[in-house]
């Protein structure tokens, strides 16, 4: 598949997927690693097989289901204001946009997580330290977000070419489902 072909400014190496553990209960914070706002987030969801989720998940993790479904998440957003820590904003490199795929997962105690099998992001140094400093298997993208009206229109196609693109219409009404 293309997502294992580096992009440009990238190594060959292959971030694993990452699975983020909730816990069952809340903890207090105790030290605020990144802060960030999310604007213009879109979640969409498709039904899966859970044995071919199963099989991407990290090993003493199974897929979390609902209502006996498997789902695969593909998320759209921009990122404003990320900060490390209590610190001011980064200028430029705190704001961009994001799409990842994410699958949900369960551990043996019940606690439920988030697998990211991909992050695609438009600032090449967020993806850079993402990737050295965590291990997670961002990608650089281009990536853009436009509305028209009460239409929202997201696209995204990786550097370096390939065929690894999305493109999603979404119409955003007033009325409640």
């Amino acid at each position: 598949m293309e997502r294992d072909r580096p992009g440009p400014g990238l190594s060959a190496h292959r971030p694993r997927p990452v699975e983020a553990l909730t816990p069952l209960a809340p903890r207090p914070v105790r030290r605020v690693l990144f802060r960030q706002s999310w604007r213009d987030l879109v979640f969409l969801h498709w039904v899966a097989d859970p044995f071919e989720v199963a099989r991407l998940l990290p090993a003493g993790t199974v897929p979390d289901l609902h209502q006996g479904r498997a789902y695969v998440g593909l998320v759209f957003f921009r990122m404003d204001d990320l900060a490390c820590g209590r610190t001011p904003a980064l200028p430029y490199l705190g704001s961009f946009g994001e799409v990842n795929v994410r699958l949900y997962s369960r551990d043996a105690a019940g606690r439920r997580g988030v697998v990211f099998r991909s992050l695609d992001c438009d600032r090449l140094l967020p993806v850079l330290t993402a990737r050295w400093a965590f291990g997670l298997p961002y990608w650089w993208s281009r990536i853009s977000g436009k509305w028209f009206d009460s239409r929202l229109l997201y696209s995204t196609s990786r550097h370096g070419g390939g065929s690894t693109r999305a493109r999603v219409w979404i119409d955003v009404g007033t009325d409640p489902w």
